[in-house]
């Protein structure tokens, strides 16, 4: 995940510019890879909330890299998951609440409900709220 969202040890890495640089030319599919080990959800599960079917998945495997598109949507999920274990202070917690019905967003689980912008701004909003002790 660090890879992903902060880009690894490079301290420029975590530059808006260059991320977006990154997203716009696809990132390379070990960052799924990353993505899944990380969330430790099953491929078959993960990539359709990514919006990749199976069909799609073995392309990108054997081109090496993702689409623009695809990129965005697991930056999307990586950063969320960084500010999960950022607010439960490990990355089993943070895979548990991500992973589990909050009731701050209908019952669903946050990795459901992040499947489009809109709703992974709700997850960083509930994510704010409880690190800010307001949880609702």
């Amino acid at each position: 995940m660090r890879n992903i969202v902060e880009g690894s040890d490079d301290p420029d890495a975590c530059d808006p510019a260059l991320l977006i640089a990154r997203v716009r030319t696809g990132l390379a599919i070990s960052e799924l890879d990353a993505l899944q080990n990380i969330l430790d959800v099953p491929i078959d599960k993960l990539a359709p909330k990514l919006g990749i079917s199976k069909a799609t998945l073995h392309r990108r495997k054997a081109a090496g890299r993702l689409e623009p598109d695809e990129s965005d949507r697991v930056v999307r999920f990586a950063r969320l998951m960084a500010k999960a274990v950022e607010v439960f202070e490990n990355e089993e917690a943070a895979r548990a609440w991500m992973s589990s019905p909050q009731f701050g967003l209908g019952g669903e689980t946050p990795l459901d409900y992040a499947t489009t912008e809109l709703g992974a701004r709700e997850v960083q909003n509930l994510l704010g709220r409880i690190d800010h002790s307001v949880y609702s």
